[in-house]
Parts: structure tokens; sequence; C-alpha cells
């Protein structure tokens, strides 16, 4: 009789062997399994052989179990508890329902065929208490010392045959005389742990206890085997026992749809503008942000986060939440447009970001978010050691983050806004291994995010959030038409204020921002001109007369007459004092000006000297006399060593952007890179059958004969295999595609390592046909 194994599975007489049924497959179902595992081929196996090892190795069932609903997982489950070979039809009767076996083969989590199906090697194994169901009695009482095993055998089981362990396990099949036995407090306590989990934690678990000394309800099951001390506290209720209370049944109220997710219906038209509004609020506090940073970059902390006050001072800035404007610095620092320089700096990627359309810069945003392992939900909660967790710190990064927030976008319905509850609910039927706390707050997290981003509107994902999952380019053209058209133009009035009535250009905005403050915001934005304020943009570069014709050319009104005054007296002040460096200096063209400055009693802290009728040293540093004449009203300029005014530019401070981080994997690999992977073990294979042949030796033969094969190969497109001396002088085999000759080199595809290379002819010892 043939008795054959499989990689970390039982030898089974007659059976095939899990690498048998993979060879057996069709190239269309290896690559459907490689597509749905592409950690399989990640480096490519040399063969099938090593295709199957590495299916059976618990890291990648692990992975694969972690993709199952409640119901696939169930279905493994069943099979790893009830024993296999089980038949289609068997299974089916005990799951209620199509055990979708074809999926499952299609992982090559189970193989064989209908009649005859198994578990794939080592997949019992990485199973941990599955069906919340214990270990069976051979594998529970296994650290337990045989003659204690004999004398509870002896009890419970007299005149049996047998090992101690043996008669137990027979014993406890059939536990029904046993349970029987006990009292009905010992029978409540395995019905608690009947259906999971299986262990519990009692006092003084591995006392030796007899049926006659038994006292508690504890002791009764233990010394009759209906529970096994698994530790000095710990008890755990054999497989055996759990199956019998359950009446045979593996699980309990299993589900083989998911939960369906409820909400109230939302119109779509209104989900998409209200999504539409946020994603370009998101896009004008980005812009907003790093204009800000721009001239006043915030420091970086020793831990590498931003500090809590910088926070409150941006969320002011902003106008909103702490936690909003926390996920809005972490979506700009992970779209590259913001990076930590000694501080913290827009980088030059932020003035590309700036000039493209708002749809684009919107899609860029939230593909950032989407893709990004940062978890700003995080932000203000503690660490291990009890540190805070700051905006833009280290310890943020959370590597199931990306993976779940696309998850929950996917599950969300069409045209509804589930709750946050339902939505956990159902992610925990797609994915019940996965479960846990920090998974929940995770779901909270991205359900939140997605509205502030503008992927969601009123809870329900808009129409252009959907297309960000597959398609960013049709995510900006679905986007593009609900955004409001910036205006060139604002309403100044006389009290010193411009009214933006909707969004501004980028120019004109920047412009704004530089010459005047924000007064308020909403639907149309308040901006309030001031003294500061004009002479913010006098420093940067601008005149009086450039300042005036800009509000003039953006106006729909005339300039009001206090706004041109304001604008004349601060220019007409302006830069009459000039400071350079002596320690520090100061003059001026008009003496009496200089007089009423070294009499001000402000100046004391100053130590000011007069050096000349027009000139004043100071003690102090430039930027300290600047600082303090300004405090005191007056309108000094900073001059260089050559006496030319120093401009202050708020937008010329830039840092590198830094190295984008890698795409996370996103669905099935590339189908090409599929196809040559299974072309690659295919030929493996076939390289492995002629070196294993009788014969045994690697083709050899006269040169004029290999160029003439290889020119005929090329000629038919044919697949051969080849005898090839490496550097080192090493001889192998090649299964190749020839593709062209010249120069004395052979380019084809080789099969055995899925990528095209060049190969010295001189080095090639011979040629077999594969035909």
């Amino acid at each position: 009789m043939k008795v054959s194994t499989s990689p970390g599975g039982e030898a089974r007489p007659g059976a095939m062997t899990f690498t048998e049924w993979l060879r057996g497959r069709s190239d269309a179902q290896l690559r459907a399994l490689v597509s749905a595992r592409p950690e399989l081929i990640t480096p490519v196996p040399a063969h099938l052989d090593g295709l199957a090892s590495r299916a059976a190795s618990p890291s990648a069932i692990g992975r694969t179990l972690d993709r199952l609903d409640r119901f696939a997982l169930a279905v493994v489950e069943t099979l790893a508890v009830l024993g296999e070979p089980m038949t289609r039809d068997r299974l089916t009767e005990i799951m209620g329902a199509d055990p979708r076996i074809e999926y499952l083969q299609e992982l090559a989590l189970v193989y064989g065929p209908d009649d005859a199906l198994m578990l794939a090697p080592g997949v019992a194994a990485v199973l941990d208490d599955p069906a919340g169901l214990g270990p069976p009695v051979a594998d529970v009482f296994r650290h337990h010392p045989p003659e204690q095993l004999a004398e509870m055998a002896d009890e419970i089981a007299p005149g049996t045959a047998g090992t101690g362990k043996e008669r137990l396990a027979a014993a406890l099949a059939e536990p029904a005389e046993l349970i029987a036995a006990v009292s009905a407090e010992a029978q409540a306590a395995l019905s608690q742990l009947a259906w999971g989990p299986p262990t519990g934690r009692v006092p003084n678990a591995r006392r030796e206890v007899t049926v006659e000394s038994a006292r508690s309800p504890i002791e009764q099951l233990l010394a009759r085997g209906l529970l096994a001390a698994t530790g000095p506290e710990s008890v755990t209720l054999p497989r055996e026992v759990a199956l019998y209370l359950r009446e045979g049944r593996v699980h309990r109220d299993l589900a083989t749809e998911p939960p369906e997710l409820g909400g109230p219906e939302r119109d779509r038209s209104l989900v998409d503008r209200t999504a539409a509004a946020q994603a370009f609020e998101l896009v004008r506090s980005v812009e907003e942000l790093c204009e800000r940073w721009s001239a006043e970059p915030p420091g970086v902390l020793r831990t590498g986060g931003l500090g809590v006050r910088d926070l409150k001072r941006t969320a002011t800035l902003l106008d909103r939440p702490e936690w909003a404007t926390a996920l809005i610095v972490e979506i700009t620092h992970a779209a590259g447009l913001m990076a930590a320089d000694g501080e913290w700096l827009p980088t030059s990627l932020y003035d590309q970001w700036r000039v493209k359309d708002t749809a684009e810069r919107w899609v860029r945003l939230a593909a950032a978010w989407l893709r990004t392992d940062r978890v700003p939900g995080l932000i203000g909660e503690r660490d291990e050691r009890d540190r805070p967790l700051n905006a833009l710190h280290p310890d943020l990064r959370r590597s199931s983050a990306p993976g779940l927030r696309r998850a929950t976008l996917d599950v969300l319905p069409e045209g509804r806004a589930p709750g946050l509850e339902s939505v956990q609910q159902r992610l925990a039927w797609e994915q019940p291994r996965r479960r846990g706390p920090l998974r929940d707050q995770l779901i909270e997290f991205a359900l939140r995010e997605a509205e502030q981003v503008g992927v969601t509107g009123l809870g329900v994902l808009s129409r252009h959030g959907r297309a960000l999952l597959t398609d960013t380019e049709r995510a900006a053209t679905l986007l593009a038409p609900l955004l409001p058209e910036p205006v060139d133009h604002v309403v100044l009035q006389a009290d010193l204020t411009a009214v933006a009535p909707g969004p501004l250009t980028s120019d004109l905005n920047r412009w704004l921002a530089l010459a005047a403050e924000v007064e308020s915001k909403g639907g149309a934005t308040v901006y309030r001109f001031s003294e500061p304020s004009v002479r913010r943009a006098l420093d940067a570069g601008h005149s009086a007369d450039e300042l005036l014709s800009m509000l003039a050319r953006h106006s729909a009104t005339p300039v009001p007459q206090p706004l041109s005054y304001l604008v004349t007296d601060v220019a007409r002040r302006h830069g009459r004092i000039r400071v350079g460096t002596a320690s520090a200096y100061v003059r001026c063209d008009d003496p009496a000006l200089l007089d009423q400055v070294m009499a001000d009693r402000r100046a004391a802290p100053l130590r000011l000297r007069r050096l000349a009728p027009t000139v004043i040293a100071s003690r102090t540093s430039r930027a300290v006399l600047v600082d303090s004449l300004r405090a005191m009203g007056y309108a000094p300029v900073a001059e260089s060593l050559d006496g030319d005014v120093i401009v202050s530019q708020l937008d010329a401070r830039r840092t590198e952007a830094p190295a984008r981080p890698p795409a996370v994997p996103n669905g099935s690999p590339d189908p090409e890179v599929v196809a040559a992977a299974v072309r690659a073990m295919r030929a493996g294979d076939e390289r492995r059958g002629p070196v294993d042949a009788p014969d045994g030796q690697i083709p050899r033969g006269p040169s004029t004969t290999t160029i003439t094969a290889l020119q005929e190969a090329i000629r038919q497109g044919a697949r051969v295999w080849i005898g090839y001396t490496d550097s080192q002088g090493n001889a192998t085999s090649r299964v190749l595609e020839p593709a062209r000759l010249e120069g004395g080199y052979l380019t084809a595809y080789d099969e055995t390592r899925a990528a095209v290379h060049r190969f010295a002819l001189h080095r090639i010892t011979g040629v077999a046909d594969l035909s």
C-alpha cells in the first residue's frame, strides 16, 4: 500500500501529498493562489516543492488565516477539530451551508478531492484554541506523570487495557457517566467553559485528589479528568468533554453571511457636496499651516515631536479643535510637504504642490492619509513609560493602521451612514482573528478622520472618496466640479477690513495673509489691516505704491481713504531709522528723530550712545534692537554691512523633502509578475526532472551544435535546457526561452529565476530540447 506524507503533516496511507496536489493544479489556479497570497512569491521559489514548503510555514499560514471571514475560519476550525479527511457532503451538513471549499482550496488551506478533504500541512498547529475548544486529552495531560494518569484511569475506567493516558482518553471520549456522577455545581462549572474560553484559574490546581477525597466542585472534575491542571493555578477543559457538552456542535449561532450595515439614508448629491467642502477646507488649512510655519517654524522636541504649546497655537491659527489640527499636521508630514530640520519647516515639495489644482492637491493629501502607518488619534495618550504622545511623535506608528483604514472604507455601504458599533461588528466578522481593543479604536479613528479629510460626508462614503481607493485620477475628476471656484477679488471696507466673498486664489490668499490678519472665518473670510500687518508687507520688500496698486486691482470697490492713509503713513515712517551691526547701530538722516529716541526712557536697557548727529550705537544685537524700537512705536528696518535694506521673505525657509515611504501593498501583485512566477516554478520542476533522470548529466555538446540549437529555438520560440558554467566554475543548468544571439551573448528569459538575463556563449556547455 502506498504511504505518502506532506510537509508538516502526518503520513496517511494512500493519501495525496500537499505537494502533489499543488503540482496537479492548473497554471490558472496557481496564479490565483499566489495572487491571493503574494508573500509566497517573495522571493519566487525555485520549484513547486519550495512553494509547498513556504505555504506550510506558520507565518504564511497565520497571515492567510487572518484574512478569512468568520464563516471561512469556522470551516477550517471544523476540519481541525473533527478530524480529516472529511467528505464535502458531511462538511456541508455540519456547517449548515455551502462550506465554500473552492475558496479555501484557492488559498491552499484545504486540499484534496471532495470525498477526502484535508487541511494543508501546518494549519491545525497554527490555530490557537479553534472554535474556543481546548487541546485534546492526549495533549492536555501530556505533562502529567504516568503514575498519576494510571491511578486516575483505574478510578474512572477500571478493567480497561492500555496505558494510563490511553485509558483516560477512551473514557473521556464518552464522558456522559462521568459528568452525571458529579454535583450540579460542578456541572454548572463545566457549562461555563463549554463554549470557551476553555481555561480557568483556581488555587492549588495541581494538588492530587481522588474521586473519594474530592470535596469541592472543581476537585470532583479534576479527579475524573473532566478538567486538567495545566499550571499551579490554571485548569483546561479537554476538547472531547467540550464537544460532548456542545452536543457535537463545533460552533454556536454561526452566521454564514456578514451582518448588515444599517444607518440612515443620505442624499448622494448632498453627501458629495459636504465631503467636497471638507476636502476644500483641508487643502486650505494645509496651505495656511505651511505658510505660517514658513515664517514662524516651531521647534522639534528632543523626542522628535511637536510641542503641546505649538499645537495649541496652531489650533488657534486654523480655528480648529486640537485633534483636528493634529490630524492636519500629520497629513502634511505624511504627504512630504513638511519635515524636521531643527525646526518643523515646509519642504521644497510644498511649492510644487501649491501650484496644482485644488482637486489634485486634495488627492495627494487624502492618499497620504490613506497609506500612512501613523495614527493621529493616539495623540494625547500615553506610551508604555507613561510619557505623552505628542503630534509627529515617532511612536505613533501602527503597522495595521493603513490596512484597517482601507478595510473600514471598503465596508461602508452605498448611501447609508452606519454607526461605529455596526462597522466594528462587520469588520469583526470579516477578520475575526484580528479583533482587539486597539483594532476597535483604529476603526473609530478611521471614521472620524475620513469625515475631516473629505472622504466621507455626513457619515457616507462619497463618490470621490470611493474612487480614491482604486483610481486617484478619477477621484480628482469627480471632486473638481464640486469645489467652489476661487475668486480673485475682495470687498474693502472703511473700517480697515477686507471681506473675501469666497475662497481666494492661491496668490491673492498668500498676499492677504502677508498684508493683513484673519479676523474671522466662515462663509466669507474677514481680513483686518493694521500697522503691524502693513509693516510686515513692507519688510517683505513691497512698497506703498505696490500695496495700494494690489489693493485697487483686487478690490470690487474703491480703496477706502482710511486704508490708503494707513498704508502711506506706515510707509512714510518705515525705514527712516536704519539698524546695522556695531554690535548694533542706529542711523537716521533726521537728527531730531534720533534725539527723540535718545530721550525716550524706554531706550535705557538698550544702552544707546550718540556717535554722530545721525548715528547711535548700541551694545545689543541687531535683532533685539529692531524689535525693541518697534515695541517703542518706531518703524526701523535692518540693513546689511553694505548699507542695503535686508528684506525678510516669509516663504524663504524650506527644507529638503524626505524620501517618500514605500507604498503599502494594495491588493494583488501585478498579473505579469504572477504569471512569470508560476512559469519559473513550473520550469524549476522540469529542470529538477532531467537532473534526476538516469543519465543525470547537465547538457554538453560541441559549440557549433549549441549555437545551431539556440538559433533554431529562437526561430521556433521553443524552450531549451542548457548547461552553464558560472564565473566561479560551478556547473549549473537553466531553463530558458531564447530571444536573440549577438556579440557572443545569448539574451533569454530565465524561467528558473523569472527574469531576463544575458549568457556568455563560451560558458554554455550544451543544449537540450524540452519540447
